[in-house]
């Protein structure tokens, strides 16, 4: 099995839907947080945007999704997670292939010398001197590896993605609508290459009715799924 997993499955995890009620796309000016552009020009509107939503991951344990995948590639059941997700739970949950479609903030890298810092290092940065994480060898601001419009995706992840769709027997697509692309055509790799698709996710998707199985709770799939392995 391979996993394709959305912002849906760290909800549970207490972390806001970008685009959902509380999530950063509600905010005046949204459309600047990530756009590539705008970070050249003021880094402070991306930072100040994210300081409780990616820097304050610490304060986010993963859910139940998280942990069950983790578990089922333990097990030996799951060779890869694609996550179209920047908040790192799958990691902390203690998968370790894991495949990131939009980029990781686990590393920084400054946009004007290159130099890189962890994420850890640049928590201690807004911590010691905010509001913007600036480079420690130049004094420009450091951007997180993730994709900002404006940015072409990691194309290594990207073509890793692909194969391991192309791969699978089975797909579990979790708590993602399959709106943004190129992720949401990974589903059509595993169907062209003889694979079967389970969708659990709360609202419909494009491939709803070409999946074996649909469900809309991800919390009940969790818990139902983990408690097989009780047995």
């Amino acid at each position: 099995m391979v996993a394709l997993t959305g912002a849906g499955i760290s909800t549970l995890a207490g972390i806001p839907d970008f685009r959902g009620p509380q999530g950063l796309y509600r905010q005046p000016g949204a459309e600047r947080i990530f756009d590539i552009h705008w970070f050249r020009r003021d880094p402070a509107i991306y930072y100040e945007a994210c300081r409780e939503m990616i820097y304050g991951l610490d304060r986010y344990a993963p859910g139940p999704v998280h942990t069950l995948l983790a578990r089922l590639e333990q097990v030996g059941r799951l060779k890869a997670i694609i996550t179209q997700n920047i908040d790192m739970l799958h990691q902390k949950a203690g998968s370790r292939h894991v495949i990131e479609a939009h980029g990781s903030p686990i590393q920084h890298h400054c946009i004007r010398c290159g130099h890189c810092a962890t994420f850890d290092e640049v928590c201690a940065l807004l911590k010691q001197h905010g509001p913007v994480a600036l480079c420690t060898q130049c004094g420009a601001a450091y951007k997180p590896d993730v994709t900002f419009f404006g940015e072409a995706l990691p194309e290594a992840a990207l073509a890793e993605a692909v194969a391991q769709a192309r791969q699978a027997d089975l797909m579990l697509v979790l708590g993602t609508s399959l709106t943004v692309h190129p992720v949401a055509a990974l589903p059509g790799e595993t169907l062209r290459t003889g694979g079967k698709l389970v969708i659990v996710n709360a609202q419909p998707t494009s491939f709803d009715d070409r999946a074996q199985l649909c469900l809309p709770d991800l919390a009940a799939f969790a818990e139902t799924v983990g408690a097989w392995f009780e047995e």
